[in-house]
């Protein structure tokens, strides 16, 4: 039984964090797992939207600890990473929602962070604990989390290691939206197959990197600007940009046509 497991359909891929016997706890062999998964399915013009998620009942339970007091000994450093998923969940070109069905401790937060879009469960419990482990968080959490729920929310779950639920999650602004956990991935897979359905491809891919690489690079509006402005004029013109008026004219169902296999262009950086 594969630790990461894919199902596709309807233009949205599930991939299931599946180690259930130990509540998803996170090995070497997952993470290598997990960033082929994501490779494969990036360059997969049939995926337009990824789904994340874990065998119920825990989304993952962080690192397996399954080495006791040994656990975080020293590693050998030229094998080691502290973000061992590659690449991750950010740098990819389709929507990424992370199905937080579950508990989500460490490492298993961390690696939701990546994600685009986050739900999860009202009563499960998150934390990203290293630090009373004596050991720091890891999977970019001290970028992602800023980035996502700002300076003070990250130093308060990161310097203290606090556990919280999903209601605080989303307070927090670290979640979309928290539910009962039997509804998480039905929640997520439908936001998903609507986005599959009903947006163009070649935009989402467009609009998260510009999102993401803003983020990263710290671009101020006037770059941002010039930046939609290079990207409209890419799209504009386009089949797709045809089909979708069309389509919403004659209120139907859009069939987009650009392929990011064989059409896609990376944004500029200077």
């Amino acid at each position: 039984m594969s630790e990461v497991e894919i199902d596709i359909a309807d233009g949205v891929a599930v991939v299931t964090l599946n180690r259930p016997q130990r509540r998803n706890a996170f090995t070497a062999a997952m993470g290598r797992a997990l960033g082929r998964a994501y490779r494969a399915l990036d360059a997969d013009d049939t995926v337009r939207v990824i789904v994340l998620t874990g065998t119920a009942p825990a989304f993952c339970a962080g690192a397996d600890l399954g080495g006791g007091a040994t656990t975080f000994d020293q590693p050998d450093r030229t094998a080691f990473s502290a973000s061992p998923v590659d690449p991750p969940a950010f740098a990819l070109r389709k929507p990424v929602i992370a199905a937080v069905n579950g508990h989500a401790v460490g490492i298993g937060l961390t690696l939701a962070m990546q994600a685009d879009v986050r739900l999860v469960a009202d009563d499960a419990r998150y934390a990203i604990p290293q630090v009373r482990l004596g050991v720091v968080p890891d999977a970019m959490a001290h970028w992602t989390v800023a980035k996502v729920a700002g300076l003070s929310v990250a130093a308060d779950i990161l310097l203290s290691g606090r556990t919280f639920d999903g209601a605080e999650a989303v307070r927090l602004g670290l979640a979309a939206r928290s539910l009962p956990a039997a509804d998480v991935l039905p929640a997520a897979l439908a936001m998903a197959t609507d986005m599959a359905t009903n947006v163009a491809p070649m935009s989402a891919a467009l609009s998260k990197r510009l999102l993401w690489d803003t983020a990263i690079h710290g671009y101020d509006p006037t770059r941002v600007a010039d930046l939609e402005t290079d990207l409209h004029l890419r799209v504009m013109g386009s089949p797709d940009a045809t089909e979708g008026m069309r389509a919403r004219l004659d209120h139907r169902t859009p069939v987009w046509s650009a392929r990011l296999s064989s059409e896609w262009q990376d944004l500029p950086r200077s």
